[in-house]
């Protein structure tokens, strides 16, 4: 696919999270390119659900505002960082949870969703 045909020239939707207690808005973005080990999805559905909702009611902090929530993912592969080019076109789904320390009082009580180390396994 050339990139000048992706969607990656031009902007997506997304949903902002800007402050404890305020509504999410809806703003347009540019479309990142994925990096190495990286994806570029057409989301079909993305769900902003109750974790969504403790990082607004202001129970979980989030660094560093605004910040686009959204998880759940559903979508399409437009293109594959140097890790990925064998997908594109293949339909996926994307978990916003994949990796807890599993020893926190949140992983321990079976609350991984506010682990405060949560992320990727790259991420530790």
């Amino acid at each position: 696919m050339d990139r000048a045909q992706t969607p990656a020239a031009g902007t997506m939707r997304a949903m902002i999270f800007e402050g404890v207690g305020r509504p999410l808005r809806e703003v347009s973005r540019p479309i990142p390119a994925p990096d190495a080990g990286q994806l570029l999805l057409r989301v079909q559905a993305c769900a902003v659900c109750r974790t969504d909702l403790h990082l607004i009611d202001g129970e979980v902090e989030i660094a560093e505002p605004p910040r686009i929530l959204g998880h759940q993912i559903v979508g399409t592969v437009l293109e594959g960082g140097a890790a990925g080019p064998d997908l594109v076109g293949g339909r996926v789904g994307v978990p916003w949870l994949g990796w807890t320390c599993g020893e926190c009082e949140y992983c321990t009580s079976g609350r991984e969703n506010l682990c405060p180390r949560r992320g990727s396994p790259d991420a530790t």
